[in-house]
């Protein structure tokens, strides 16, 4: 088993910085801040220390933003708030049209969207949550026009997607199950078949996952402070230390999609923890020897 170490990047530290993910058309990573409502941009720069992140600009939202997703005809689509959005770039203030919402359940209890990804056929899934992390309050939706279909109920906080190098299934972390799950996946329909554990945590809480060139499955461990790498049949492939307890997500990017980009928070930290974690809530880097796979665009043209 491999044993990686990742180091901070320049942008400054986030309150909740998630999803990100890797731009090819115009060479930059995305992330958001979750409940700052922001959703940033950095050109990968290559310097004497390795790997960087130069920012270039940020976006603000009118309320929290769980993830973004790049569309075919350029524009983005951001799970923000309790909708799908379709964002008009360019400006400090995102200009927002909303596309669809999900029929919430009338039980008084505050939600949001959470993770979310384009699936190989240019499918958008986004899943939700409860504010309070509720056992089976929140739900993964896949948009289809103007309308959110529900694909899984019973979720207690919605979290990292990713797909089998062929389409065919479907890796899923609900966090507060401790495990990522698989799920047999049709492409050509975007519906879940069977499902079981694929990956369980011995420490923390599965978060946002990636997958590599060779289908390898890297999970980001919330309250573990490292990426674990599963090989397709389960086994553990690497570890990635991480020097902030709240690992959020990760993603490749870089032309050579080569560079593991790590996102972290410092929401939940005490006093103690943010003492001892001065770099928590700062995006990450390594070249674990692994590639990613091109960022899969939502199909909207």
């Amino acid at each position: 088993m491999l044993h990686l170490r990742a180091v901070p990047c320049s942008p400054l530290p986030g309150r909740l910085t998630e999803g990100p993910l890797w731009d090819d058309r115009r060479q930059e990573v995305l992330w958001v801040d979750i409940p700052e409502g922001l959703v940033h941009r950095a050109a990968l720069t290559e310097g004497d220390g390795g790997p960087d992140l130069a920012p270039v600009s940020t976006l603000r939202l009118d309320r929290p933003v769980g993830a973004v997703a790049l569309c075919a005809s350029g524009a983005v689509l951001a799970a923000a708030g309790t909708s799908v959005l379709r964002l008009a770039e360019g400006r400090p203030v995102a200009e927002a049209v909303e596309l669809a919402a999900p029929d919430l359940p009338d039980d008084g209890l505050p939600r949001r969207m959470n993770d979310a990804a384009v699936d190989p056929a240019g499918r958008f899934l986004a899943g939700t949550m409860a504010y309070d992390e509720s056992p089976g309050a929140g739900a993964l939706y896949r948009l289809d026009g103007d309308r959110l279909v529900t694909l899984i109920d019973s979720v207690g906080i919605s979290n990292g997607l990713g797909w089998s190098l062929d389409g065919g299934f479907l890796y899923y972390a609900d966090s507060l199950t401790g495990r990522v799950d698989v799920f047999a996946y049709d492409t050509e329909s975007g519906t879940l078949g069977d499902r079981r554990p694929f990956a369980v945590l011995d420490r923390g809480a599965p978060d946002g996952l990636t997958v590599d060139s060779a289908g390898r499955v890297w999970v980001a461990v919330w309250g573990g402070g490292e990426v674990l790498a599963f090989e397709p049949d389960g086994t553990l492939h690497a570890r990635v230390e991480i020097p902030a307890s709240h690992v959020t997500s990760c993603a490749f990017a870089g032309p050579a999609r080569d560079v593991l980009v790590i996102t972290t928070a410092t929401e939940g930290l005490d006093e103690e923890q943010r003492r001892t974690e001065p770099d928590a809530g700062r995006l990450f880097v390594c070249r674990p020897g692994a590639t990613g796979l091109p960022t899969p665009l939502y199909a909207d043209s």
